[in-house]
């Protein structure tokens, strides 16, 4: 370890700082931003989903035939890659990822064109913009969203606010590429016929540097996209939830199905910017072929543009008792929010449920923007959340007793307490998720016990552990998880919890459900049934099983429902 003469520099605290005034002052303004771009992107995404799919499947491979002309695969490819994203049930996931992604790349276009061209003019902005653009390229996107969530909360708007972020750099930077390229001679000439500045740039410079300038925009496409998955753990939807959600719970063929369609999406995308990236030489065709396809292209779209008017309009439905719920994409945490969605649908409610990490979860709730959640584990596994946001949010009781959390083992280990570990598994513990408070608590157990202060705790997922602890068990080999329960993992695997003798891996804990400040004034029947939903251990673990067995949340939430009808209807009285 190296000492330096200074102290440490509080750079994380200025950051914050920094972070915390601009959201105290500037709050009104961001919340109007969330509002306008809610509003627009729900708006767009709205009138995607509108249009049959059959249809945009349809007009897209017919726009996919007149960009390539006699060559057949990129039409091919568009047809059958829509046909699979449709065939596997994920078409609205594929509308909110081109809203995504039209909106943040639209956006970087149009900051990113201008700037490169103040730079290519100046080289006082291009030596000032440069170490900026630098920054925003290298820090790694998952910062961006620590401000996004600051700024606007969760949803899309956070989601294309770290997206723009991270997409601008390569369109300032072929913009202005393009423009220096130039050659000197032909903006000499153009001077000598008194051109002005605005008859140079468009007229000479801009034409000149377009393929330049397009290949930039290309880049910025693709990163945009790229943010999709990332942009998901602030609740921006499509396709990125589903893969985020597989990566959690160790789903192989869920995160690929979703992870395919992505790749279909960004190369549907990256060919039909290629193909309208052309030389001029190229373009070169007979006139009449390109005023027919131009007139074809436009007619598509003016059916696209009907279609999707003619869906809103026969598709609109009343918003009634309107809920929006988040939760932890942990196992017992999607069994119990299906549960309540299938049922409160039932019921009538119209439910829209987000998955996000459990820090956010909490503030979104304590800020407003989501109604309730059902997944506070307390008083253990939630104290930091509950020491921060308590205050900002309603308490509604328990919904699950008897929870518990702590070091699980298989049963054939000869180990019974903590105290019992010594050369075991390698000297590691599996964990879940980094931010987990789980987590903390292992860590504090680690440094409780001496036996431990060589062991390492290794960061990975709910999905991950599991998925370690069951290989381990079918070669009969030792491991140590960090598990709770009601958990499948139980059901399906002999196992046992390690003895807690200095109990630091804290005591029984509860279930609660936690509501936003007012929510019994504004939707008093939502607030019923959020504070009469509960059920048991056994019942958390026969949804679980059977999702864990392959049926989707929604099937087996249903069977469970259908099999405690009595018990559901008493959460609506």
């Amino acid at each position: 370890m190296i000492d330096l003469a200074i102290s440490k520099l509080p750079l994380a605290q200025w950051v914050s700082n920094i972070t915390d005034w601009i959201t105290s002052n500037f709050s009104g303004g961001f919340d109007v931003i969330q509002k306008i771009g809610t509003f627009i992107m729900n708006t767009v995404t709205g009138a995607l989903t509108a249009v049959p799919f059959w249809l945009m499947i349809g007009v897209v491979t017919l726009l996919a035939i007149l960009v390539s002309g006699k060559k057949i695969a990129f039409p091919i490819f568009t047809f059958l890659g829509l046909v699979l994203i449709a065939n596997q049930g994920l078409w609205t996931d594929l509308m909110n990822t081109i809203t995504l992604v039209l909106l943040s790349s639209l956006l970087s276009i149009v900051i990113g064109v201008p700037l490169g061209i103040w730079m290519a003019k100046s080289e006082i902005v291009a030596k000032i913009v440069q170490p900026i653009l630098d920054f925003m390229q290298t820090m790694p996107g998952f910062v961006y969203l620590i401000p996004a969530v600051a700024f606007f909360g969760i949803g899309v708007v956070p989601g294309v606010f770290a997206s723009v972020i991270f997409a601008l750099p390569p369109t300032v930077r072929m913009t202005n590429l393009g423009i220096r390229q130039v050659s000197t001679e032909l903006v000499e000439a153009a001077d000598s016929f008194g051109s002005t500045p605005r008859q140079k740039l468009f007229k000479l410079e801009f034409p000149l540097a377009k393929g330049t300038i397009m290949a930039g925009v290309n880049q910025t496409i693709m990163l945009a996209l790229s943010m999709v998955v990332i942009a998901s753990m602030i609740g921006a939807p499509g396709l990125g939830r589903g893969v985020l959600a597989a990566v959690q719970s160790a789903d192989i063929g869920k995160g690929f199905v979703s992870g395919i369609s992505l790749v279909i999406l960004a190369i549907i995308i990256d060919r039909f910017t290629q193909k309208l990236n052309v030389s001029p030489i190229e373009k070169q065709t007979n006139p009449k072929i390109r005023r027919w396809k131009r007139w074809v292209a436009l007619v598509s779209l003016l059916v696209l543009i009907i279609g999707g008017i003619s869906g809103l309009s026969f598709g609109k439905k009343a918003a009634d008792k309107k809920v929006d719920l988040v939760y932890m994409n942990w196992d017992s945490e999607v069994a119990s929010v299906n549960v309540l969605e299938q049922a409160m649908k039932q019921h009538g409610f119209d439910v829209n449920t987000t998955a996000l990490d459990n820090t956010v979860a909490w503030q979104t709730v304590a800020n407003g923007q989501a109604d309730g959640m059902i997944s506070a584990w307390l008083p253990n596994t939630h104290k930091t959340q509950w020491q921060k946001f308590g205050k900002s949010v309603e308490n509604l009781g328990t919904n699950l007793k008897g929870a518990k959390v702590g070091l699980v083992v298989p049963a054939y280990m000869n180990v019974n307490s903590i105290e019992d570990l010594k050369n075991q598994a390698d000297k590691k513990i599996i964990g879940i998720e980094p931010g987990a408070g789980e987590m903390a608590t292992v860590e504090k157990t680690m440094k409780a016990y001496n036996n431990l202060s060589d062991w390492t705790l290794v960061p990975s997922s709910s999905g991950a552990m599991t998925v370690a602890l069951g290989e381990a068990i079918k070669q009969h080999k030792d491991i140590v998880v960090t598990g709770w329960s009601p958990h499948w993992m139980f059901n399906k695997y002999d196992l046992k919890y390690l003895e807690d003798p200095k109990g630091t891996m804290g005591t029984e804990e509860n279930i609660n459900t936690v509501v936003r400040k007012d929510l019994k004034k504004d939707n008093p029947e939502a607030y019923k049934v959020l504070d009469q939903f509960n059920w048991t251990q056994k019942d958390m673990e026969a949804v679980m099983l059977d999702i864990q067995n392959g049926k989707s949340p929604e099937e087996a939430a249903n069977k469970w429902i259908k099999a405690h009808q009595s018990q559901v209807d008493q959460w609506f009285k």
